[in-house]
């Protein structure tokens, strides 16, 4: 069977190089549907994009190379497409864009996309053994017990990385990268709750089910969103961010309601309500839980009219910079990305495709580029997938 191009993997990066690419293309994926990511991710209703891609919400070894996907396929076009579809749309909060139905409508999409480019798609379709010669790309397909050889001058590798390995993920595109001797950066997992252990998460483990705004800093890097106190350890918003920057012996500085000026607040109550205890006036602005904990780690007692400033000083510390120290994360089992990937030295920004071998290309989540939580690295697979299709397109 003879192609233009195969692209290994029906998901946002896939697809959307699908509908790009044109000429006799072919998709196939293990999965029973395509874009199974897509379908689960933002609670069933897709955070497509955001307001505010741009290489800064990026971590690489290289940070410039995603620059120029970026810049050529912006958020801008993606929703111009998704209006195009007449797909409705929300913001959320810190420029997250979600479909006010269901992230069904995306898949839909991108599957339209590709259809109308004239690409085929193959589900339930496993991949074995891949080879290069004269120019073109062999690759052995088993679908419905049938083998068929697939031969292609472009190969599209598009298989994502490690994260939720329940639904597939394999790492495929790293062994498809050295097979043909592309480096791979170290990976690990990325926006990923973490756990603790020891007497720490004895301490945390009351606290489960809590949640609450907190500003968490590790590495020199901070973020501001939802805390959340779980059975293992710490998740929420805040925790996924910084997870992609925290690495194993590093401590977190919690920084709790960082709008709250808590110093001031305390005097301001112990001048009128000084016979409460420390916890009953921390209640008012903390879960009642998390005020009792907080207040024993500081160890002090009595009520508020018993604590000077400098005591009054001393829980403020601890609820403004809580040192937290991880144990581990909860893996690939629940991260939403893979961090590291396919090493960007070995392949051109404006196309992905391999320097070294040309015809071959890596995109989304395979390529050392991981975005923050919020939509970006769906910008990442749209703004890639664009790019390697451009590519092909147009040689």
């Amino acid at each position: 069977m003879k192609l233009d191009t195969l692209i290994l993997g029906a998901g946002a990066a896939g697809l959307m190089c699908a509908a790009h690419a044109g000429g006799r293309c072919l998709v196939v994926d293990h999965a029973r549907a395509a874009g199974e990511k897509i379908r689960i991710s933002g609670g069933g209703r897709c955070n497509f994009t955001n307001l505010h891609a741009g290489p800064e919400n990026y971590l690489s070894a290289n940070p410039h190379f995603c620059k120029s996907a970026l810049s050529r396929y912006t958020q801008w076009d993606f929703l111009d497409l998704v209006g195009r579809h007449k797909i409705a749309w929300h913001e959320k909060t810190l420029g997250q864009l979600f479909c006010d139905g269901s992230a069904k409508e995306i898949i839909a999409m991108l599957l339209s996309e590709a259809a109308k480019a004239g690409a085929e798609i193959w589900l339930e379709t496993q991949i074995g053994e891949i080879t290069h010669s004269d120019g073109r790309f062999r690759v052995q397909l088993t679908r419905a017990g049938r083998v068929t050889t697939v031969e292609a001058r472009a190969l599209v590798v598009a298989t994502g990385g490690k994260s939720i390995p329940k639904m597939g993920a394999t790492g495929l595109a790293y062994r498809i990268a050295e097979r043909f001797g592309l480096p791979v950066t170290e990976t690990r997992p990325a926006l990923v709750p973490l756990t603790f252990g020891g007497s720490t998460l004895e301490g945390l483990t009351p606290l489960a089910g809590l949640s609450v705004e907190a500003e968490i800093i590790c590495n020199g890097t901070r973020f501001r969103e939802g805390l959340l106190f779980t059975h293992r350890g710490l998740s929420g918003p805040s925790i996924l961010q910084i997870s992609s920057f925290w690495r194993e012996g590093d401590a977190l500085s919690v920084h709790l309601l960082p709008d709250q000026d808590f110093l001031a607040l305390l005097q301001s109550h112990r001048q009128t309500e000084g016979r409460k205890a420390l916890q009953t006036v921390l209640g008012e602005y903390l879960p009642t839980r998390l005020a009792r904990k907080m207040v024993e780690e500081s160890g002090l007692v009595g009520n508020l009219a018993d604590q000077s400033d400098r005591s009054l000083q001393i829980l403020v510390s601890q609820l403004t910079d809580w040192r937290l120290t991880p144990t581990g994360s909860e893996g690939y089992r629940t991260a939403e990305v893979t961090l590291g990937g396919i090493d960007t030295a070995a392949l051109s920004s404006r196309t992905m495709e391999a320097n070294a071998l040309p015809g071959l290309y890596f995109i989304g989540e395979a390529v050392d580029v991981t975005g923050w939580l919020g939509g970006y690295n769906f910008q990442w697979a749209w703004s890639s997938g664009w790019a390697a299709g451009q590519a092909i397109a147009s040689t």
